[in-house]
């Protein structure tokens, strides 16, 4: 290959490989609808129904791995939005040796945030760390909605 000739080729390799890295850095964290109206039993969730501790009015069911770098201080941020509402409650899956869970709900990444409505239906998810505003703002559309 000649020497101009790979060097185009690295050229347009960095330049699609950089609009990749763009196009992903802004979907991370960014909230999304959830297509269906079927319940989330603690089940699929890999939890018992006893313990799994879903909240009233809304919950924020955070999946996360062992190695998962982010999952901290994505818990943190959940927790402190979820102890800030009445009703609200944080559940943290961790996907670590549940494929299976990975596989029913489509998680791809670690964080994955799922908000579910007091019936239990997932209205929004959240791929990647979300931020604290995002998740108050989506919890109060659903709140809102339920007074309805």
């Amino acid at each position: 290959m000649e020497p101009g000739t790979a060097l185009v080729a690295l050229a347009a390799a960095l330049l699609v490989a950089t609009a990749v890295g763009v196009l992903v850095r802004r979907r991370d964290g960014r909230v999304g609808a959830v297509r269906g109206d079927d319940p989330v039993a603690p089940s699929t969730l890999g939890l018992d129904a006893a313990t799994a501790g879903f909240g009233e009015r809304a919950t924020l069911v955070q999946f996360s791995t062992e190695y998962c770098a982010r999952c901290p201080a994505t818990r943190r941020v959940l927790r402190e939005v979820a102890t800030a509402r009445p009703g609200v409650a944080h559940v943290d899956v961790d996907l670590t040796h549940r494929p299976d869970v990975a596989r029913r709900f489509g998680v791809l990444q670690t964080p994955t945030t799922l908000v579910l409505d007091g019936d239990r239906i997932a209205r929004a998810r959240i791929g990647g760390a979300p931020r604290s505003e995002d998740v108050v703002r989506e919890l109060d559309r659903i709140l809102e909605d339920s007074r309805v």
